[in-house]
């Protein structure tokens, strides 16, 4: 597929497409007339890199996961698996403290309806 078409069937642009590969983040094929070519794993790599992205995670360190998001290779494999874990443990800190800031709220929410109740 084109990149139109991924970028349709991703609602990614094809700036922000073109910016992926760039990055290292997408590596794409190309026509006899120099078209960017993508095939269906590349919807779902797109995808992945949103979350990640979405989730906190730089450019920079997804691009140190790609080499094995496709294929794992011994050699790549351990500092692959080292930011991976990293990202993890962010990502578990971060988890912990949005449910922190959740129960705080939930709990000034129930204080001031038991407010309003009461006047």
């Amino acid at each position: 597929m084109r990149i139109g078409e991924l970028s349709a069937r991703t609602g990614v642009s094809r700036r922000l497409l073109r910016y992926y590969e760039d990055q290292g983040l997408l590596v794409s094929s190309r026509s006899p007339a120099g078209q960017r070519l993508y095939d269906e794993e590349h919807v779902q790599r797109v995808r992945l890199i949103r979350s990640f992205l979405a989730a906190g995670m730089s450019s920079a360190t997804i691009a140190e996961m790609v080499p094995c998001m496709a294929a794992p290779s011994r050699r790549k494999a351990q500092r692959a698996l080292t930011i991976m874990s990293r990202e993890r443990n962010r990502l578990s800190s971060d988890i912990d403290s949005l449910i922190a800031a959740k129960a705080a709220l939930d709990n000034l929410i129930d204080i001031n309806r038991t407010y309003l109740a009461g006047t």
